[in-house]
């Protein structure tokens, strides 16, 4: 399995927050929190949508109809990001950087609607890669593609959500946290 360095670089001078608090907002987010996809069409152009996202093992997975403007903008290039704003307070704004690569594992793609269908409410099946299930405005009509953004950088912010009920020094850094993923290294000799 895979591992990663991450290296803290802060915006500011006031200092780094810590991937700590980053991960927590990303693994136990609040309810009925929506993410921000952003794609690059096929003439160079953005496109932005809501969706629904869930963060496991250190990626964040999202469900989108498999011929949706925003599966097929990745099919074509997966370069993307994902912004969420939080609530809960003192606030962390997070954007998500890095590369979306379609999940087709039906082992992964049971852990992520089991995901989806206990914490969210949405019932889905995995039949051959693929993900059936009723539909979702923000992911579009079945059947569903799940992909995978392993992050290259991430990006935290101070929210404006109560921002006026701390002092400046209380809420987190701006803080830009570059991801490298470490591959193991082979241990055979020859």
């Amino acid at each position: 399995m895979a591992t990663s360095a991450i290296t803290a670089t802060a915006l500011t001078d006031a200092g780094t927050a810590p991937w700590s608090l980053a991960e927590h907002r990303l693994t136990a987010p609040e309810p009925a929190r929506t993410y921000w996809l952003a794609t690059v069409g096929p003439d160079g152009a953005p496109h932005v949508m809501p969706l629904i996202a869930a963060w496991l093992d250190g990626a964040l997975y999202f469900i989108s109809g498999e011929k949706t403007r925003k599966g097929r903008n990745l099919t074509r290039e997966p370069r993307c990001a994902v912004a969420v704003s939080s609530t809960t307070l003192p606030s962390l704004d997070l954007i998500v950087e890095g590369e979306a690569e379609r999940v087709t594992d039906d082992d992964e793609l049971r852990r992520v609607t089991e995901i989806y269908g206990t914490k969210l409410g949405w019932p889905l099946e995995v039949s051959g890669g693929r993900v059936v299930g009723p539909n979702a405005p923000t992911a579009g009509p079945p059947p569903y593609a799940v992909f995978r953004v392993t992050p290259t950088t991430v990006f935290g912010l101070p929210g404006t959500a109560g921002m006026e009920q701390f002092h400046p020094s209380d809420l987190p850094r701006p803080t830009r946290w570059n991801i490298a993923l470490l591959r193991p290294t082979s241990t055979r000799k020859g």
